[in-house]
């Protein structure tokens, strides 16, 4: 039959000229094919194209939006200022937004598969980059064969300001202090492939399959639609924006010297240097060297600083 198979294609909403007296307030809960998903504030899901020049909407976005004149889809007219925004480099030099207003992240880490401490180094180097606050999630710990030496590999982040939640989502440990954590923030799970990220997600949203095909239902699109991240309205408050994918942001648009702010520790001793451009590696005066032979910078930070800095000069790298 011809046309079969496009019945949930979305259309492009008609709309006439638009008073920005007539716009209306909306919040992007998630990419839904071409469309976005937008929630009213009196908790409504519409689907919304977007005007191009607008460039990326993002998952989190606050945006003024337009309803077609069946009132049934609307289009994004503007994105309202961000209190913060997640970006990954893309092709072809291009940058993509993952996330915007994001209160913090949580990095996630567990004893099987061992902790990739760079791709940790990493998350929390944005993190600083972007001012998102950062804590880490230790899931899993009771798979860890002694639980206070495997908490103790933490001891260096945790001695430079990085809060450390030790949790199961198998058997529900620490999950209520995790709750609190979130408790009122917008917030959003990061971590290697394996650390049970999904896990993590279930124990905190277990209504989380209902409300995503309440989602495309709502929006018109049918169930099991494909999502690259979705906001979900944690029960006891807050939001939790679940994007899937081993690492979902990168070291967009940050150069050799914001990789440096982005270790906290480093931060005092920046402005000692002797030199404006020191790279703290072997230049002369380094005031972060002198730290480190000192004991105050972990050396283990300081070689995986250098492994980064190393992938930076490596101009086609695409971070995933």
């Amino acid at each position: 039959m011809k046309g079969k198979g496009r019945r949930n294609a979305p259309q492009k909403p008609k709309t006439g000229p638009v008073s920005p007296n007539s716009l209306l307030h909306g919040l992007v809960i998630s990419h839904l094919g071409q469309g976005l998903a937008v929630e009213t504030p009196d908790g409504n899901i519409i689907l919304c194209q977007t005007r191009r020049r607008l460039g990326d909407v993002a998952v989190g976005d606050r945006i003024l939006w337009a309803p077609s004149e069946d009132g049934l889809q609307g289009r994004v007219e503007e994105v309202l200022a961000r209190s913060s925004v997640l970006v990954r480099p893309a092709y072809a030099g291009k940058n993509k937004v993952v996330a915007a207003n994001l209160d913090r992240v949580f990095v996630v880490i567990s004893p099987a598969p061992q902790p990739d401490w760079l791709l940790v180094d990493q998350y929390l180097a944005v993190c600083e980059f972007r001012v998102i606050p950062a804590e880490i999630i230790y899931n899993k710990i009771d798979l860890a064969e002694n639980e206070g030496q495997a908490l103790a590999e933490l001891n260096d982040y945790v001695r430079i300001g990085y809060p450390v939640h030790p949790v199961s989502a198998r058997k529900g440990l620490g999950i209520v202090e995790l709750k609190q954590a979130l408790h009122e923030h917008c917030s959003m799970l990061a971590g290697q492939s394996g650390v049970g990220k999904s896990s993590l997600t279930n124990a905190l949203l277990p209504e989380k399959n209902l409300r995503t095909n309440e989602i495309s239902e709502r929006s018109g699109l049918g169930r099991h639609t494909t999502t690259a991240a979705t906001l979900y309205h944690l029960p006891a408050g807050g939001d939790l924006v679940d994007s899937p994918g081993v690492a979902v942001f990168g070291l967009a648009d940050i150069k050799g010297q914001d990789l440096a702010w982005g270790y906290r520790e480093f931060q005092a001793h920046i402005g000692h240097c002797r030199f404006n451009d020191c790279r703290h590696i072997n230049d002369k005066g380094c005031a972060v060297r002198e730290a480190m032979e000192k004991g105050e910078i972990a050396p283990a930070r300081h070689q995986r600083y250098l492994k980064l800095l190393d992938k930076l000069a490596q101009p086609d790298t695409v971070w995933e």
